[in-house]
């Protein structure tokens, strides 16, 4: 036996090795897997039924007409250059419904015009 079969026999041993160690290893983790899977299946058997949860869904809107008092309230705002958020929220109308109805009157809205 020569010293490169030599060499090449132990390198072929240290790679065998490697290999196995490489599969034990791959091994361990997939049994680790395994346990957690078990464990959460466990658990998801042994917990109480879950109430029946209505659902929220989002409130229709309800559509009002604006009266004299809302449009010439607009007219004001507009003329004092009040921010649009803020008319919303005093309102109680949406950004879009107020921006709208000041477009069909012709007026501007909001403090940078």
């Amino acid at each position: 036996m020569g010293a490169t079969e030599e060499v090449d026999q132990t390198v072929a041993v240290r790679v065998a090795v490697e290999v196995v160690h490489v599969k034990s290893a791959v091994m361990e983790q997939e049994s680790q897997v395994a346990k957690k899977a078990k464990k959460t299946a466990k658990a998801r058997k042994a917990a109480p039924p879950k109430k029946a949860v209505k659902k929220q869904t989002a409130r229709k809107a309800v559509r009002r007409p604006y009266s004299k008092a809302d449009i010439k309230e607009l007219r004001a705002h507009s003329k004092s250059r009040t921010p649009v958020d803020k008319i919303a929220k005093l309102t109680k109308r949406t950004v879009g419904s107020l921006r709208q109805k000041a477009m069909k009157l012709g007026i501007g809205l909001g403090h940078q015009r």
